[in-house]
């Protein structure tokens, strides 16, 4: 190898050295912190890298609080990003609060920030209440009338309670229960309709807010409907079911009727087989005492006599007149 390639040979190295070292060391980020009068030694940013930290996540942020007066802690803003937190906005959110005069210490905005809502929104909710529209809430008054009251509810964050507090869908459920408590505690319909602030007036005296991230301002009556006639509809629903009860006893009681005819003719039938048969004896009865001596034939005969006249007295009674002529019994 020729002696005067040696030198460029170890000046590319250094060059690729260098490079390798700016890319390791953001050396750009080092004196943008220092215009900005943020101190952040050349160590802290190899550590961040060591630490898997972007240190741009951190200077970033870190140089923006400087500039709006608010003093940090770089090793606070890494051990926040390394927790999942987001600096960003938990240093807007800090921004955003001492310029509304709001107090709120980076500890708290963390806590905020990495218990999952969002610290800047909180911060500017403070500042600008946002308003909650409920959905529809039917309610039934004492006059059994459907009422259906839609209302507005003009809520602020509460910074102390977002940590742990109770959300929007807490606050639209309290908000109903206590309209339909107040719509139910009415005599009329008329009431609710002609006095809606009465249940804002209620709701609002509940203390709803407790235990929530949000404090209630003012609860607003948007709309206010009259629906069904609940009460004559149940009483429609109650005479239907009494009818289908009344009309499933009389069938049952039909068919214990039914059963109990079938019943007796079945009874009657087998008297009447019964009688049939005894019938059917009594010519064998009598065969048997002619052959033994027991029955002669006057005695047959006069049998036959008797129920003649048995058959005469029982048309006689059943046509209501005698007849003209009756014939003598020949023997």
């Amino acid at each position: 190898m020729p002696i005067a390639i040696v030198p460029w040979i170890i000046f590319i190295i250094i060059i690729i050295f260098i490079l390798i070292l700016l890319r390791f060391i953001p050396i750009g980020l080092w004196i943008s912190a220092l215009a900005a009068g943020v101190k952040v030694g050349i160590i802290d940013l190899i550590g961040m890298r060591l630490r898997r930290v972007s240190p741009a996540r951190i200077v970033n942020p870190l140089v923006k609080a400087e500039k709006a007066g608010l003093r940090s802690d770089v090793r606070k803003l890494e051990a926040h990003y390394l927790a999942g937190g987001n600096v960003d906005r938990v240093v807007n959110a800090l921004i955003a609060a001492a310029r509304a005069d709001i107090p709120l210490p980076f500890e708290r905005a963390a806590a905020i920030d990495l218990a999952g809502r969002n610290v800047l929104e909180a911060v500017q909710m403070s500042v600008n209440p946002r308003v909650i529209e409920t959905p529809i809430v039917a309610a039934v008054a004492k006059n059994g009338i459907e009422v259906k009251v839609k209302a507005r509810v003009t809520v602020r964050a509460n910074i102390d309670r977002l940590v742990g507090g109770a959300g929007e869908e807490t606050i639209i459920a309290r908000v109903g229960e206590g309209i339909v408590t107040t719509v139910g505690s009415s005599e009329s319909h008329k009431q609710v309709l002609e006095n809606p602030d009465k249940i804002s007036q209620t709701v609002l005296s509940k203390g709803l807010d407790s235990g929530t991230a949000f404090e209630i301002l003012s609860i607003d009556i948007a709309d206010v409907d009259v629906g069904r006639n609940i009460g004559a509809q149940l009483q429609t629903d109650q005479a239907e079911a009494d009818k289908r009860i009344a009309q499933a006893k009389a069938e049952e009681r039909r068919a214990m009727a039914v059963a109990k005819e079938q019943e007796m003719k079945a009874s009657v039938q087998e008297m009447r087989a019964k009688v049939v048969e005894a019938e059917a004896e009594v010519p064998k009865a009598m065969a048997d005492a002619f052959r033994n001596g027991r029955l002669g034939v006057m005695d047959y005969y006069n049998m036959q006599n008797i129920q003649a006249d048995t058959s005469m007295r029982h048309g006689i009674a059943t046509s209501g007149s005698e007849p003209s002529s009756i014939k003598p019994n020949q023997e």
